[in-house]
């Protein structure tokens, strides 16, 4: 029997498609591959006893085709302020090995290219989502004006990272990450942000 756990609250993500992005149609990506960085910021959430309220998670991710039929390359980063049980925690859940949605995420990763804990600043403000790893990688995008003033929002989309929740548009202001042998700048292309809460 798996570890019982849950966490829930707010995440975004940004590529390098136009908005929006067709990979969440499961159609190829604009420019044909994806670059993708992907943020999570724990509201509230556990891992068996170990409480995981304000921390954060960051995946790196690199598909060289249609997203849902090629092989990633992926790298997870894990808040450096979290304790070693719970970087543990962040480990199993954000990596896909404590099941629940993370682990069908995971299951497109073909080279997984390891876990690195790292300062990482994430920030939600309005209309605008941001996080940074200092030296590593900084990001922000902005909702994109819908109708009436409102977000422009898509929902019940086939291949979402927050399965349940209606997705804001936005466009990236600036996107930027250099590791391993991957060197991203990236402006004015896709993001979204959502809730989020996975359990398993």
């Amino acid at each position: 029997m798996g570890s019982k756990w849950q966490v829930d609250g707010t995440y975004f993500e940004t590529c390098n498609c136009d908005a929006a992005c067709p990979c969440i149609f499961l159609s190829d990506p604009t420019a044909g591959d994806c670059t993708v960085l992907v943020g999570w910021h724990i509201t509230k959430g556990h891992y068996e006893d170990v409480d995981l309220e304000g921390l954060n998670a960051v995946m790196a991710i690199y598909a060289p085709g249609n997203m849902a039929e090629t092989p990633w390359r992926a790298g997870l980063y894990i808040d450096s302020k979290a304790s070693a049980a719970q970087q543990e925690a962040l480990t199993q859940i954000f990596s896909g090995q404590a099941g629940g949605h993370p682990s069908r995420l995971a299951s497109h990763v073909g080279d997984f290219l390891g876990v690195k804990s790292v300062e990482i600043v994430y920030q939600s403000n309005g209309k605008k989502r941001s996080l940074s790893i200092p030296g590593i990688a900084e990001a922000e995008i902005e909702a994109i004006e819908g109708q009436g003033g409102e977000n422009a929002t898509i929902s019940g989309h086939p291949f979402a990272v927050a399965p349940g929740f209606p997705v804001v548009q936005a466009k990236s202001t600036r996107v930027t990450f250099t590791d391993y042998d991957f060197r991203w700048e990236i402006s004015q292309k896709n993001g979204f942000y959502s809730p989020f809460a996975y359990s398993g």
